[in-house]
């Protein structure tokens, strides 16, 4: 189940096949949200308020939650590469489609031990099937990132840079917040709690910073592949 459009939209469980055309979304841009956190609380909430920022300057958003999610980390079978598609039948075939019909991306972590969360990793991991299928399911899309540390020095950033690691290994454009603030992406301060991430106000200045350049970066590549005429 997803969130798309103020509502709840239900995804069937189908291969790498399956397309957006389930979710009936009316618009052509869609910015794909994805919580990397076991737990609905800080890093949840923020990835809420970050599409939430997005949606009022006119994208439409789909946030998806690993929180109580099956999704089992890759085997490195190689079936992928034989069959075009992951042999695990798992949660994570709601993703595929999802991730083949964004325009960008952005991706939440809670920091674990001074990187990205376990749950974080394996859907970066499983979609070695995605790119089995078709190696240019992300090529040039923005991406930007999230971490959200219960320490002040914890490791966001470190997350942040494992996160943009994933996009340029894939060959997405990551987006900062650039100098003066924001220089990797959006970091949060939470000191273990919602409420602690609710009161970190650099942490939303760096939020806004990073979204702003998104935004303006997911907006100058619909520019660019529009038709001319």
């Amino acid at each position: 189940m997803f969130k798309g459009m103020g509502k709840i939209v239900n995804i069937p469980f189908d291969p790498l096949q399956a397309n957006l055309k389930y979710l009936k979304l009316p618009y052509t841009i869609m910015i794909l949200g994805i919580s990397g956190s076991p737990r609905r609380m800080a890093t949840e909430h923020i990835l809420g308020e970050a599409l939430k920022m997005l949606q009022e300057r006119g994208l439409e958003t789909v946030q998806f939650t690993v929180r109580g999610k099956q999704i089992s980390p890759c085997r490195h079978c190689d079936y992928c590469l034989k069959h075009k598609e992951c042999t695990i039948k798992d949660d994570m075939h709601q993703l595929y489609p999802l991730f083949r019909e964004a325009s960008g991306l952005v991706m939440a972590t809670p920091v674990y031990n001074g990187g990205l969360s376990a749950q974080t990793k394996i859907v970066m991991d499983r979609t070695r099937a995605l790119l089995a299928a078709d190696q240019k399911a992300l090529i040039a899309k923005p991406g930007m990132a999230i971490a959200v540390g219960g320490d002040r020095m914890g490791g966001q950033e470190l997350a942040v840079q494992q996160i943009h690691t994933f996009y340029i290994l894939n060959g997405m454009i990551p987006v900062s917040g650039r100098f003066f603030g924001a220089n990797l992406g959006a970091t949060f301060w939470s000191r273990d709690s919602l409420e602690g991430a609710m009161k970190d106000e650099e942490g939303f200045r760096s939020l806004r910073k990073t979204v702003k350049r998104f935004a303006e970066m997911t907006d100058l590549f619909k520019r660019i592949k529009e038709p001319i005429g």
